[in-house]
């Protein structure tokens, strides 16, 4: 059962294509979305064993995952049938048929227990997200999508070098030649300490570009400012999780070595300069869409510091890339609206967005307050258990540096939404055909309500399984 959420997307993929009409085809997308969806909370209550030879298996992380990228995408796809009727002008055969196989290689990342498969499927994703960062066919899309591809392609080869340090250890070692994550875990401390530290310090390189943390995240703002807002939210919300699981797994491996407080030293150095970059960029932004991806840097920034923290602040941090992934749907989404309304991302022509677009400005506004940490809203609860986890551990200058950097993201941020979203519509601006509308509103509505929800309750099938997974990474349940 755990290979349909790889083959009901590829199989969607390729009815897509068949499609002839551009109205009927982009219903391929929610259809198939819908139906993976049924298959990942099927697998979530009843997980089966792994596969024989151990390199498919659901794992709790691989669900913390599955779960959050796959509401995420269903989401997204049903935007999408409102979204694209707008741009019926514009072929999206290519568009439906990559977000289907994106769709398919991230659920081959997550099922993954083999770090060699994962690592073709992690790749794969890169590949099919190329032709959607290029949808609008501009010159700023195609620079956009060749310095995502370079940097991403960059990474991800590094991080090829970094297995095979990790296999030849194994080798040098006299151990088991396995790629296969409990052989890893099982002989971490074994292994040859040379060969694997380098190999640690090439797949963080690697996966880190691929996350976006500082200083490797430099595709991220002309990759997410020239994609369009559907495609902005499965980079910041879905990609990111895929580059994140990668890094879990070297985690794991990495705990059960001798190299583990190293790792994690590293991963809360990066994660505070992924913060402070973020602080700096973000500052005076006349780009919402770019100011977006700095925000995706630091947020990617404190899922590191919470897992260079390590031990209680674990479960913060599994539990802030979830709220992270919501989040970022609804900006992305709201953001899209807005832009499409204005034919316009700049601040200096969008402006009182509320008289224009009230629904989409509402949800804007709202995600700014929840991504910046503000109560009642999901983010505020795991930013706060980290920075809690921070003091609790008498690491007092990363609690403090971590407060600072969130007030200055939040007046950095702030500078860019509010004129955006307040004061008057400017009086020459152009008029556009977009107006809110149910399809284009309430899927990023329904996102809303859920951060809203996780701010307030936290289920306790979730906490169960954000405790198991924290402890596979070595955590306090």
């Amino acid at each position: 059962m755990m290979w349909a959420l790889v083959l009901l997307p590829l199989l969607g993929a390729a009815l897509s294509w068949l499609v002839p009409d551009n109205r009927r085809r982009v219903w391929v997308l929610p259809v198939f979305s819908l139906a993976h969806l049924a298959v990942s909370a099927a697998l979530l209550v009843h997980t089966p064993p792994p596969s024989p030879a151990g390199w498919i298996w659901l794992d709790p992380l691989g669900k913390l995952v599955l779960m959050a990228n796959s509401v995420l995408f269903t989401i997204c796809s049903l935007y999408a049938v409102g979204y694209l009727s707008y741009r019926l002008k514009r072929p999206n055969r290519v568009l439906c048929a990559s977000l289907l196989v994106c769709l398919s290689a991230t659920s081959l990342v997550v099922i993954s227990q083999h770090l060699g498969l994962l690592w073709i499927a992690l790749e794969a994703t890169t590949l099919t997200m190329a032709p959607l960062i290029y949808f609008n066919h501009n010159a700023r899309s195609i620079e956009a999508t060749w310095k995502y591809l370079l940097i991403c392609s960059v990474g991800i080869a590094i991080a090829l070098l970094g297995l095979f340090f990790l296999a030849y250890s194994t080798i040098v070692a006299q151990q088991e030649v396995s790629l296969l994550l409990p052989a890893l875990i099982r002989d971490a401390a074994a292994l040859h300490p040379g060969w694997r530290h380098a190999a640690f310090i090439f797949l963080l390189v690697g996966f880190g570009s691929k996350m976006g943390l500082a200083p490797l995240h430099t595709w991220k703002p002309d990759a997410y400012g020239e994609a369009p807002g559907l495609v902005g939210a499965l980079l910041a919300g879905g990609l990111v999780n895929c580059a994140l699981l990668a890094l879990l797994r070297v985690y794991q491996v990495a705990a059960a070595s001798t190299e583990g407080p190293l790792f994690q030293q590293v991963l809360l150095t990066m994660g505070l300069v992924s913060m402070a970059f973020a602080a700096v960029f973000m500052a005076r932004q006349s780009d919402f869409k770019r100011m977006l991806a700095y925000s995706s840097v630091e947020h990617v920034g404190i899922i590191a510091v919470a897992l260079g923290l390590g031990k209680g602040a674990l479960f913060a941090g599994l539990l802030h890339m979830i709220n992270n992934s919501l989040t970022k749907g609804v900006l992305f989404l709201s953001c899209g609206n807005i832009h499409r309304a204005y034919n316009s991302k700049s601040t200096q022509f969008v402006r009182g967005a509320l008289r224009r677009t009230p629904w989409s400005a509402a949800l804007f506004l709202a995600a700014f307050l929840a991504i910046t940490g503000s109560p009642p809203f999901a983010p505020f609860v795991s930013e706060f258990l980290i920075v809690s986890s921070a003091f609790g551990q008498g690491n007092h200058w990363t609690g403090g540096l971590f407060l600072l950097f969130l007030a200055l993201i939040f007046i950095g941020m702030a500078s860019t939404v509010l004129p955006v979203v307040l004061g008057e519509v400017p009086p020459d601006l152009e008029r556009t055909r977009y107006r809110d509308a149910v399809p284009t509103v309430l899927p990023p509505l329904a996102l809303m309500g859920l951060v809203l929800v996780l701010g307030l309750w936290i289920p306790t099938p979730l906490q169960e399984l954000l405790h198991e997974a924290a402890r596979l990474l070595g955590g306090e349940a």
